[in-house]
C-alpha cells in the first residue's frame, strides 16, 4: 500500500492511503456485509504521532487494512496517539477500543453519547430493543417479527473513551487545531470536527454527500432526532463553507451545497408523508409503505427486512416533527401512535 492523491472522482471504498492535504489522509475501511461498503477514517500528522478522525469497524479486515495505512504513513498502529470519534456507532467506535487494548492509545467521544454507551455495553440488553419499541410504536408488529432475530450482542466490543468531550471545545494538534461542534440528529452526541484555518470539515455521519444519514439511530431514544438534525444542519450551514470530508463517500467541496440539498430533501418528504396522511394512512407503518425509498425510487417490499425497518423509523421521526409543527395531529391506542391531518 502506498499514498496516493485523493481522486474524488474514483471508487471511494477502494483500499489505500489517499492525500487529501498537507498532512491529512483518507483510509477507507471495510465494513462487514454493510450497504455501506466502506467507512472513511482520516489520518492526521500530529508531530512524530498521528490523530485519527474516527476507527472503523472492530473486524480483521478492517485491522489489517489500517495497519497497511498506517505502516505506509511511516508509523505503527501504536503511535496513533488519539482516536476523536464522531459518534459511538460500531462503525467509528469499536476498533478504536480493540486498539487501545493492544497499544494505549487514547479515545475521545461526545459526552451526550454516554447512556447509548451503556446500554451497548449491557451484555443483558438486546441491542434490537430500542429498534423494536419504535416499530412497534409504528405499528409494525409484521415486520418486528421478522426482525427479532437478528440479534448481533457484542458487549465486550463497547468500553468507555479515555475522554469525553463536551462541545464547543477546541482540540489542539501539532501545527493544527480542531474545533469539537455538536450536530446531534444521527445521535444524540454527534460530534463533527472543523478545521477552520485550513477549510475543512470533518462531518462524520452527519453530512453525507449521496446519501441521507439514518436518524436517531441509537440505543436511546431522542425526544424529536429529526428536529435535532435539522437544526443541526442550519447550524453548520451558518458557519463558513468547507470541504466536506464525511465518513461514507468521497471528499467532496462544498459543505454549503450539500447540507443544502440535505434540507431540500427533508422538506420534500415531510410534505410527501403529511399528503399521504391526508390520503388515508394511519401509522407511520402505513405510510412508510406508501413511499418510494432510496435515490432509485424503490417500493418498500423491494428492501430488505432491516432497511424497511430503517425506513419506518424514519418515517415515525417525520410524522412526529409534522405533529411539532402542527400540520398533523398524534393519538397513542395500545402502544401504536397514529396521525391525522
Amino acid at each position: 500500500m502506498r499514498i496516493e492523491p485523493d481522486d474524488p472522482s474514483a471508487d471511494w471504498t477502494t483500499a489505500g492511503v489517499y492525500e487529501v492535504a498537507d498532512g491529512l489522509y483518507r483510509i477507507p475501511l471495510p465494513l462487514p456485509s454493510d450497504g455501506l461498503r466502506a467507512v472513511n477514517v482520516y489520518a492526521l500528522r500530529d508531530g512524530d504521532r498521528l490523530t485519527m478522525i474516527d476507527a472503523g469497524w472492530s473486524i480483521p479486515e478492517a485491522r489489517a487494512t489500517l495497519d497497511k495505512a498506517v505502516t505506509a504513513l511511516g508509523h505503527g498502529l501504536g503511535d496513533v496517539h488519539r482516536f476523536l470519534v464522531t459518534h459511538v456507532h460500531r462503525d467509528h467506535y469499536t476498533l478504536a477500543v480493540q486498539l487501545r487494548r493492544d497499544f494505549g492509545n487514547r479515545i475521545s467521544l461526545g459526552i451526550r453519547e454516554q447512556e447509548s454507551l451503556r446500554l451497548a455495553a449491557d451484555p443483558n440488553r438486546r441491542p434490537f430493543d430500542t429498534v423494536r419499541a419504535k416499530l412497534m410504536r409504528a405499528g409494525a408488529h409484521e415486520l418486528v417479527a421478522m426482525l427479532e432475530g437478528n440479534q448481533d450482542n457484542s458487549p465486550s466490543e463497547w468500553e468507555d473513551p479515555d475522554e469525553w468531550l463536551e462541545a464547543p471545545t477546541e482540540i489542539a494538534l501539532d501545527g493544527r487545531t480542531l474545533s469539537a461542534i455538536h450536530t446531534p440528529g444521527h445521535t444524540q452526541g454527534h460530534l463533527v470536527f472543523s478545521d477552520d484555518a485550513n477549510g475543512m470539515l470533518f462531518a462524520g455521519d452527519h453530512v453525507l454527500p449521496h446519501i441521507t444519514p439514518s436518524i436517531g439511530l441509537e440505543g436511546k431514544m431522542a425526544r424529536s432526532p429529526l428536529a435535532d438534525y435539522l437544526e443541526s444542519l442550519r447550524l453548520v450551514r451558518g458557519r463558513p463553507d468547507q470541504v466536506l470530508l464525511p465518513a461514507h463517500g468521497p471528499v467532496s467541496p462544498s459543505v454549503h451545497t450539500r447540507v443544502d440539498e440535505l434540507l431540500e430533501h427533508h422538506a420534500q418528504r415531510l410534505d410527501e408523508m403529511a399528503a399521504a396522511v391526508q390520503a388515508g394512512t394511519s401509522t407511520a407503518y402505513e405510510t412508510a409503505r406508501s413511499l418510494l425509498w432510496t435515490r432509485r425510487g424503490r417500493k418498500f417490499e423491494e428492501l430488505d427486512p432491516m432497511n424497511r425497518g430503517l425506513a419506518t423509523t424514519e418515517t415515525s421521526a417525520h410524522l412526529d416533527l409534522l405533529t411539532e409543527q402542527g400540520r398533523l395531529h398524534r393519538s397513542e391506542t395500545d402502544g401504536v401512535r397514529s396521525y391525522r391531518i
